[in-house]
């Protein structure tokens, strides 16, 4: 059994989904491992991780406005305002999401299915420097 870890950064251009799936793989294919499981980590508290549709961009476009509505930035609602009227709903739309995956590792790839891309999901307005921490235990 081996283990390697690896991070990952990107510049995010504001809200929306950011497809990491072939940095990602390429990493995957570097470590030699061909059975595992990969861990995908987000260490930031207004973005997350989602496995998403990867082959129509209007999926990613409905998403974020399904999260405008969901969570809205409306003036007064929250108390936390320090960075911004977008801090607290970024925050709330990364409690609502997942800071971490979990994908199992088959024949020396994450096992995605044919319409699935991993992607970072930027909630802040305003372009970020984003890492994830990535872990993959196998042989």
């Amino acid at each position: 059994m081996r283990q390697e870890t690896h991070r990952l950064s990107f510049r995010t251009h504001g809200k929306g989904l950011l497809p990491v799936t072939r940095p990602v793989l390429e990493w995957v294919h570097q470590t030699g491992i061909s059975t595992g499981l990969l861990t995908l980590w987000c260490p930031h508290t207004s973005c997350s991780l989602t496995v998403q549709e990867n082959a129509d961009p209007s999926v990613r476009e409905d998403i974020v406005h399904y999260f405008e509505h969901l969570v809205p930035e409306e003036k007064g609602l929250y108390r936390h305002t320090d960075e911004g009227p977008d801090d607290m709903p970024a925050h709330l739309r990364t409690m609502l999401t997942q800071s971490g995956l979990s994908i199992p590792v088959l024949e020396g790839a994450p096992s995605l299915g044919v319409w699935q891309g991993i992607y970072l999901f930027e909630h802040r307005r305003m372009p970020h420097h984003r890492e994830i921490v990535l872990h993959l235990l196998g042989e």
